[in-house]
């Protein structure tokens, strides 16, 4: 299989760690791709009318995407512990932190548009503050919610790869909150976070 991947992507980085933790890594061709809004990129266009990775493409079968579909897909090609739980309420809970933190990713890119990426003379300042107070809420609601002694799932892959890549990004800090950052220096540590390092910079 091959695993089109961007190296500052928190949702190409969330399905390369699932792939570690799954024990299925290195049956995964890994193929940086740079895409932006602003940037089109044949090859991954060709794969995923969104023109975004990741894409998973499989041998004898069509591509699949975005990463919590590869993840899924990755699931049920490992022989160990599941990661998305098949059912009961630990299901439910997986999936509802996978929600938020790839909402929580999404809200920091939105943000970076708006103070960073967009030309200056086009930001919206309201906007930007309104993605700011949903991180935030984000932050507090995760403190409050996440459940750090449970097995390893998909929305613990989800929340720590976004997590590392809005400090990578420099986007509003979470290390306030004591309890999760405690879960994140830990996860962090974890041999897949450090076989896939969050590197280099967006091309628009």
């Amino acid at each position: 299989m091959i695993l089109y991947y961007q190296t500052h992507s928190p949702f190409a980085r969330k399905a390369l760690v699932f792939a570690h933790e799954a024990g299925i890594a290195d049956r995964l061709e890994v193929i940086h791709h740079e895409t932006s809004p602003t940037l089109r990129n044949a090859r991954v266009y060709a794969e995923n009318p969104l023109g975004k990775v990741p894409v998973l493409l499989r041998p004898g079968a069509s591509a699949i995407f975005d990463s919590d579909v590869i993840c899924a897909y990755l699931d049920t090609l490992q022989e160990g512990r599941k990661l998305l739980p098949r059912d009961g309420e630990t299901r439910w809970q997986a999936l509802r932190l996978q929600s938020v933190a790839q909402g929580l990713a999404q809200t920091g890119i939105a943000l970076r548009w708006e103070t960073e990426r967009r030309p200056e003379p086009l930001r919206y300042g309201a906007l930007a503050q309104g993605y700011r107070d949903k991180i935030e809420a984000s932050y507090d609601w995760i403190e409050g919610a996440l459940d750090d002694e449970a097995p390893l799932h998909v929305g613990h892959i989800a929340l720590a790869t976004t997590l590392s890549w809005m400090a990578f990004r420099h986007l509003p800090p979470f290390r306030a909150r004591a309890r999760l950052t405690r879960w994140f220096e830990a996860f962090e540590k974890r041999a897949s976070m450090q076989a896939t390092p969050l590197s280099g910079d967006t091309h628009d």
